[in-house]
């Protein structure tokens, strides 16, 4: 392997780790366990991350969070058990700041109109099922319980 080049880690499904937010990348990283633990994801879900990282950035400077999408070989973590197949992930909303720190969406700090912005690009993609997400003055998303702090993404895909 030529020096400087990563080979992102695979899982036992042949799924990858998010790569972990390189410097040029338009989103970062955020979850627990951390260092990318929680990022395995089906090619589907990295085509779709990566599909909006690069519409968002066509208008923003800002980087939105990623978060948890599936642990290696399916492994469960409770209240993420959701999270089993790669074809679900959490993104944090936007803040009016930039910071990469968590917000709610009743916070002052939080951005609604760049939130609905994020959002709205997911949906335009064809495989996106659906967002929960507690900030309903946004169209198209279903209020859930724990979500006021950042909203979840399905895909349409079954399992693999």
């Amino acid at each position: 392997m030529p020096d400087g080049v990563l080979i992102q880690p695979k899982d036992g499904r042949s799924f990858f780790m998010l790569p972990q937010a390189p410097e040029e990348a338009n989103y970062y990283v955020y979850g627990t366990p951390g260092e990318g633990a929680h990022q395995y994801a089906h090619p589907s879900m990295l085509t779709l991350i990566f599909w909006v990282e690069k519409e968002w950035a066509a208008t923003e400077k800002r980087k939105f969070g990623v978060g948890n999408i599936s642990m290696a070989d399916k492994v469960s973590t409770g209240e993420h058990r959701s999270h089993i197949n790669g074809l679900q992930v959490d993104v944090r909303p936007m803040r009016k700041d930039g910071l990469h720190l968590p917000v709610t969406w009743q916070q002052a700090v939080y951005d609604g109109e760049a939130t609905a912005k994020l959002i709205a690009i997911f949906f335009s993609h064809p495989l996106v099922k659906q967002v929960l997400f507690n900030d309903t003055r946004i169209p198209g998303v279903r209020r859930w319980a724990k979500h006021d702090d950042h909203f979840h993404v399905g895909l349409k895909l079954g399992t693999k």
